[in-house]
């Protein structure tokens, strides 16, 4: 005998494994079969297609599941599978759904039909919520990198970790790897340790990016996909025949879409494999004739390549129409960095010489992390800068941590040294220009 009119329908748990699931850490796909009971409408086929778009706010929505199913009784009639959470047996229909209903003379009566659930009926996280410690948070969440998922797994979780990275590839197409976070990032060159826990060990990811490929062993090289918005808000600031230096240019996230609006670019990383890996996403966005290509240490990139362009352009003279934007994207550090900046140029005869644009990112565990940062700068270059910078919130990386990223034009009386008046250390200044000159072959330089 079906249940009153008002009532839910009987099979409360539709949307849960079998309990006897729990605490499985090697995946057994066969022990999520289930038979439930739901709720159906038996429709003549003829009038299937008609009332199938009217009724689908309140039809059964499963992975897997076909809501239109043969009639077992009746070869010329097929159930509609109802959504027992929105459907109870009797008048439950709303005006809509009924006024449909009698248009086309189709009985309101609700049958039962005993619906067998497998593990492709399961979300992703209805399997690992039962498969889990009951009332522990669960994981289904990752960073997807071209094939790869990449998973920040809890302690917790690690009992289970190779069913979580098989559960993730079935439920997730085009995911073929799966892998886990190992340590934080706080090697020289950027990345971490990965373990693979399920699938493909093969680590050559291929991502699209503001309309731009790259291509990247990502168990060597630095990549967060949640930088997208970061990335493009920097490019948008360029325009065309602006002068790019990238401090720590990663696989060219920043330089290849500044060498696409045909900026002047110089980029650097020290990690030998972002180094060739920036070298081939160059080669692959067509764009390896704009874009100078350096393999050292930050603070060398500032003190010799940056120096030497920066020190070129202010001696020819002219009036410069482009800008200058330096990149310095390693928030752990970068802010540390800025002090490279200092006494870093003559001071040019002209006060019309165009100072450069810095864009430095650092993280914040303060309460006011644009306070912070701005401060943290300040402290660096020994100056005031609040008056003439802005300071942008890019993500929360963590809970009470902040990325951040703070944009000023470095002021003159930070990067140029003051002219020297005594004539017995004129020579220093002059050997340091030789020196410099010698760093960056014709075909680095600006034009």
């Amino acid at each position: 005998m079906l249940p009153a009119a008002d009532a839910k329908y009987e099979n409360v748990d539709l949307y849960a494994p079998p309990a006897f699931v729990r605490g499985m850490t090697k995946l057994n796909r066969e022990a999520f079969k289930k038979s439930v009971s739901v709720p159906a409408l038996r429709v003549k086929k003829e009038i299937i297609n008609k009332l199938m778009k009217s009724l689908k706010s309140i039809a059964l929505q499963r992975p897997g599941v076909k809501r239109v199913v043969e009639d077992p009784t009746d070869e010329d009639h097929k159930l509609v599978l109802l959504d027992p959470y929105k459907i109870s047996p009797g008048a439950s229909f709303g005006e809509l759904e009924k006024n449909v209903l009698k248009e086309h003379n189709v009985s309101i009566e609700i049958h039962k039909y005993n619906l067998e659930m497998t593990y492709e009926n399961f979300k992703c996280e209805e399997i690992l919520r039962a498969v889990l410690p009951e009332g522990q948070d669960v994981t289904s969440g990752f960073s997807r990198v071209g094939h790869i998922a990449h998973m920040n797994l809890r302690e917790h979780q690690l009992p289970y970790k190779h069913l979580i990275g098989d559960v993730i590839i079935d439920k997730n197409p085009g995911v073929t790897s799966v892998v886990n976070k190992m340590n934080t990032i706080d090697s020289t060159y950027r990345n971490f340790q990965m373990e693979v826990l399920a699938g493909l060990e093969d680590m050559v990811a291929k991502v699209r990016e503001n309309n731009v490929t790259y291509e990247f062993d990502f168990s060597k090289v630095y990549w967060n996909p949640r930088l997208s918005t970061e990335h493009e808000r920097i490019v948008q600031l360029l325009k065309s025949g602006d002068l790019v230096f990238d401090v720590f240019a990663g696989v060219g996230p920043f330089a290849i879409p500044a060498a696409k609006k045909k900026c002047i670019v110089f980029a650097n990383d020290l990690n030998p494999e972002s180094h060739k890996w920036l070298q081939h996403n160059c080669k692959l966005n067509k764009v390896d004739q704009r874009v100078n290509l350096f393999n050292l240490d930050g603070r060398d990139f500032i003190t010799n390549i940056v120096k030497g362009q920066l020190a070129k352009l202010l001696n020819t003279g002219t009036e410069q129409n482009c800008g200058i934007h330096i990149i310095m994207n390693l928030p752990a550090l970068a802010v540390q960095f800025l002090d490279a900046f200092k006494n870093l140029l003559e001071e040019p005869d002209t006060s019309k010489a165009v100072l450069p644009h810095i864009h430095c990112y650092s993280f914040s565990k303060h309460d006011d992390p644009a306070e912070d940062v701005m401060k943290q700068a300040e402290d660096v270059l020994n100056c005031e800068l609040r008056s003439h910078c802005s300071v942008h919130l890019v993500r929360n990386v963590a809970p009470n941590k902040e990325m951040v990223c703070i944009t000023f034009q470095i002021p003159r009386e930070v990067i140029f040294q003051k002219q020297k008046e005594s004539k017995d250390v004129w020579e220093e200044p002059e050997s340091k220009r030789l020196k410099t000159s010698n760093i960056v072959s014709e075909d680095q330089s600006v034009s």
